[in-house]
């Protein structure tokens, strides 16, 4: 997992974004489209029109950090809306990225009572 402080914010960009965008063109998507500052030390994630390939920019305060994620089978679960943001919490980013639907995850069974 990517080693981020606990007050970062995560945001999903809606929609789909051209895969071959480098931090740059990314980080200008972020400024103009999403109306926040790519320099904030948030993370952005942006997702390709077949949905099987992820990428996340990352101002670490040192420099310009870019990772991606390829699945191999299955796609990943993202946003109905074609234009807009929404911010998500670490625990679903990490549940994102492992391919499980973020969105609506099932509570484990827990017992009610003892013996």
């Amino acid at each position: 997992m990517i080693p981020v402080p606990g007050n970062t914010r995560v945001w999903l960009a809606a929609g789909v974004t051209d895969m071959r965008r480098g931090f740059n063109t990314l980080a200008a998507q972020a400024e103009k489209v999403l109306k926040l500052d790519p320099y904030s030390g948030h993370l952005f994630v942006f997702r390709g029109r077949r949905g099987d390939l992820l990428k996340i920019i990352w101002w670490d305060q040192q420099g310009a950090c870019l990772f991606s994620k390829r699945l191999e089978k299955g796609r990943f679960v993202w946003l109905a809306a074609k234009e807009g943001k929404i911010n998500v919490t670490s625990a679903q980013l990490s549940m994102l990225l492992e391919g499980i639907d973020w969105r609506m995850p099932q509570k484990t069974w827990r017992p009610l009572q003892t013996g």
